[in-house]
């Protein structure tokens, strides 16, 4: 890679179960120069994410052989739009690739937010990662001081970020799932979660009740499937549920896993069970930076992110991200990137 090369993500064909680095292709192309309103972004920090594996499905988002995206944090080299300036900190979409041709309508300046704020915050606690679990606990599942929470995915980017919210708005017990023993242990030790668990130890709504022992009044459910299920059979009564995700089924679209068997409880203890999208609380972005930026910048609240160095390894950062390998929010950085 040369600042005359810039590189970009496509993929070749849809995948059948879980992605293969054969279904991705590297394109190198010359930089391309600013047409008259836009500006030309050397990108230093990109996202992978976990909705990236259900775009890679359909068209609606990541269309064959093209150009993929994604959230990304770069800097602006040249420009021909007089809002944007060359040295501008700039996060966008136009990601999974080296360098983006970007109008200003299409970019969020990177504010600044003082000591203690580091760019990688932008793409984990104070980005969409962090807008999720930020809108999921205050919006959605409506999270009292005092209440018992159930994060699952916990170790994860939406998780983790999940966790320390919850410990600032005042939970009570805090009991989150995870894929390993490592991941369990960086809960319970590093996030301030009560209680973890590894869902692979047993059967998941034995696992929660044993973590749980009496009741819980809220849920973050980023999985689905049999996490879901134990959730309602763990909540008391006028619990809520708000659901951010459904991992348990990303690789299997075709034969998803059953609905939950015990969905009648639903009606049965009062519990309200919402799904939400964080495209549509971008209104909520400001109040995310009210509530937890002073808390960075004091220490008392630390970033969870597993960090890959160089765009080279962005599909081996997602795929390892799909497997699990990551303890919070998956980055990949420019080598050398400060902050």
């Amino acid at each position: 890679m040369t600042n005359e090369t810039m590189i970009t993500v496509q993929q070749t064909a849809r995948p059948q179960g879980f992605p293969t680095p054969l279904l991705f292709d590297f394109v190198e192309s010359p930089v391309p120069a600013p047409e008259p309103g836009t500006a030309l972004v050397e990108n230093l920090l990109w996202s992978v994410d976990p909705y990236h594996r259900e775009a890679m499905d359909g068209d609606f988002l990541w269309s064959l052989n093209a150009p993929m995206e994604g959230r990304t944090l770069g800097r602006v080299l040249d420009s021909r739009d007089p809002a944007l300036r060359p040295g501008d900190l700039v996060m966008h979409r136009k990601g999974w690739r080296t360098h983006s041709l970007v109008t200003h309508a299409e970019v969020r300046p990177v504010p600044d937010l003082g000591p203690g704020v580091p760019l990688a915050a932008h793409l984990s606690l104070l980005g969409g990662t962090g807008l999720s679990a930020y809108v999921g606990l205050t919006r959605i599942a409506r999270l009292q001081p005092g209440e018992d929470l159930f994060v699952s995915a916990a170790a994860g980017g939406v998780g983790t970020a999940a966790g320390r919210f919850a410990r600032l708005l005042g939970a009570g017990r805090l009991v989150g799932s995870a894929g390993s023993a490592r991941k369990v242990a960086h809960l319970t030790e590093r996030v301030g979660f009560d209680a973890a668990f590894d869902y692979h130890d047993g059967p998941v709504t034995e696992l929660l009740a044993k973590a749980a022992p009496d009741g819980l009044d809220a849920v973050l459910d980023g999985v689905g499937g049999d996490h879901l299920e134990a959730s309602i059979a763990s909540l008391r009564a006028f619990g809520r549920i708000a659901w951010v995700g459904a991992v348990a089924q990303y690789h299997s679209l075709a034969t998803p896993p059953p609905a939950p068997h015990n969905l009648f409880d639903v009606v049965e203890k009062s519990i309200r069970l919402e799904g939400f999208l964080v495209r549509d609380h971008m209104d909520a972005q400001e109040e995310l930076y009210d509530f937890a930026v002073p808390h960075l910048r004091s220490g008392s609240l630390e970033l969870d992110t597993t960090v890959v160095e160089g765009f080279e390894h962005i599909v081996t950062a997602f795929l390892g991200m799909l497997r699990g390998e990551n303890i919070g929010k998956m980055l990949v950085a420019r080598p050398g990137l400060d902050g």
